[in-house]
């Protein structure tokens, strides 16, 4: 049998099982077989990093522009590259994704007209969902350097996860023209 014949038997073995028990004492198991909290920072980090994915699935499920959810997909599998880094803390998470997305955030912004104010979240349904994304990026990007003041973390996730929700700011907006949906701004009192 060949190497990869048996690492695909083994994930399917392994995907087979999904109820295990071994987390009903409050502890869950990495990627390397050593045992954490569940309430650990690790597990936060790698918890807002699957639902941000998840986040971005929900947006994905809106009608949006090809280029747009080809670049939604692309980083859907790099946050479950990075949630696998995060759940195997020697594995490390490849620092040119980081330049995809700022090739992708200058490419994004040209063209978009120079803020006066700031903008409320919303617009259509699928900027409002970008926008839910956006907030739950920053929240994992919180929940990493917590855990990188403390353990090791990969050493480009931490401004991965800062330019993401740059970038999901820029298609918000980018979203909300494409749509023809004015941007709300803040009304200061």
């Amino acid at each position: 049998m060949s190497r990869t014949a048996n690492r695909t038997d083994q994930m399917a073995n392994r995907l087979s099982k999904i109820t295990t028990r071994t987390g009903d004492n409050g502890s869950t198991g990495l990627a390397d077989g050593t045992r954490v909290a569940k309430d650990s920072a690790r597990i936060h980090a790698i918890g807002s990093v699957d639902e941000l994915n998840s986040h971005l699935g929900v947006l994905l499920a809106e009608a949006l522009p090809q280029d747009v959810r080809d670049l939604l997909l692309r980083v859907q599998n790099d946050l479950f590259d990075l949630g696998g880094s995060l759940a195997y803390p020697a594995a490390p998470f490849a620092t040119d994704k980081l330049a995809q997305l700022d090739a992708a955030i200058a490419h994004y912004n040209t063209g978009l007209l120079p803020l006066k104010e700031f903008i409320l979240p919303g617009g259509s349904r699928a900027v409002a969902l970008c926008h839910v994304a956006r907030t739950v990026a920053r929240r994992a990007e919180r929940d990493l350097a917590a855990l990188a003041r403390t353990e090791p973390a990969p050493e480009s996730a931490l401004p991965y996860l800062n330019r993401l929700s740059d970038l999901l700011f820029i298609l918000c907006r980018v979203l909300n023209r494409a749509a023809g949906q004015a941007e709300t701004l803040w009304a200061r009192e």
